[in-house]
């Protein structure tokens, strides 16, 4: 009969065994956080590469190119370049994930994780992404010289991270996602178009509450134009649904077929944005595409490009000639 194991063996063996479930049940958790994160394996993605072909490429969720395309329309609102909207993703994305979340670290809330307590505005208004956005510019533009600073040296004026130099490590993914958003990267963002179900609406992200099915349709892409690029943005782009100018920034009802929605693309006339018509229509058709999952967009047409959704790999096709620079075109689901 073998003799019984020694206490101190027994409870050696049994510390082996819980540090061996320890291990195993992190790693479960952390698998389950990254799918959470980006959306899970064959869940509704994004991408976005570089101009060139073996350039830098970022992916991301539909509820990350929404936010993102935020970010950037009130930047751009604001005439300020590119480079300050490349400073705003990085940190949001090292903030919240690109991701409007209700929580964070004490008082802490949405995309900059910014904080009602100290002045940044009522939870209510920092949950909103539009207003978040605009109160970081606020802040970064005070920030002397902030352009030729690093990235992270600028967010950190802004933010008071205890964390300041966790910000550069999203510069190249920012970068990428800002040239593509500001337009000046011209058909490099991408979206499968699947529509998901379990993304937050405007509204729900604003509210701080649970998700609920997005309004879809012309009206919605409209209202969502007007979101992003404020209340003028119908004037200043002619919105037209159905071949029929909107007169108005109120959301028209529509009736019958007319499931497209044409923006006629002039300059951006922003103070100091110095962006063409080809940059603008570019934002503009890239900021379709990033909306397509939460607003149930078809197909997005400009300059003698087309993205379509669920299309192979979604990417922009050549429709043939070149293409005019006139106006993008948006067509909606039924």
């Amino acid at each position: 009969m073998p003799e019984p194991l020694p206490p101190t063996r027994k409870r050696r063996g049994r510390l082996l065994r819980f540090a061996a479930a320890l291990v195993v049940l992190c790693a479960v958790a952390g698998y389950l956080v990254v799918q959470y994160v980006t959306g899970g394996t064959g869940g509704p993605s994004c991408r976005v590469a570089s101009g060139g072909a073996d350039g830098p490429s970022y992916e991301f969720t539909p509820e990350q190119a929404v936010n993102a395309a935020t970010i950037t329309a009130v930047g751009t609102g604001r005439g300020l370049p590119e480079r300050a909207v490349a400073i705003a993703l990085a940190t949001a994305l090292q903030e919240s994930g690109l991701r409007n979340i209700s929580h964070g670290d004490r008082d802490s809330l949405g995309l900059f994780q910014q904080r009602p307590s100290q002045g940044w505005g009522t939870p209510k208004e920092i949950l909103d992404p539009t207003y978040a956005a605009g109160e970081f510019y606020k802040h970064l533009v005070k920030v002397k010289g902030y352009q030729d600073l690093p990235l992270t040296v600028a967010a950190q004026r802004v933010q008071r991270s205890g964390y300041p130099e966790a910000y550069a490590k999203h510069e190249p993914d920012a970068t990428v996602l800002a040239a593509a958003l500001t337009g000046t990267s011209a058909a490099t963002l991408t979206c499968d178009g699947r529509q998901d179900t379990t993304q937050a609406t405007p509204a729900t992200q604003a509210a701080g509450t649970g998700t609920q099915a997005a309004a879809t349709g012309p009206d919605a892409v409209r209202s969502a134009l007007v979101r992003d690029f404020g209340r003028d943005a119908l004037e200043t782009t002619a919105a037209e649904v159905g071949g029929k100018a909107a007169p108005s920034p109120t959301p028209l009802a529509t009736t019958g077929d007319a499931r497209t929605v044409t923006l006629p693309v002039r300059e951006d006339t922003s103070p100091g944005s110095g962006r063409g018509v080809r940059e603008r229509g570019w934002q503009l058709a890239h900021w379709a595409v990033a909306n397509s999952s939460a607003l149930r967009i078809e197909r997005v047409s400009y300059a003698g490009r087309q993205w379509t959704a669920g299309n192979t790999y979604s990417e922009w096709r050549t429709t043939g000639g070149e293409g005019g620079t006139g106006s993008v075109r948006i067509l909606t689901a039924r």
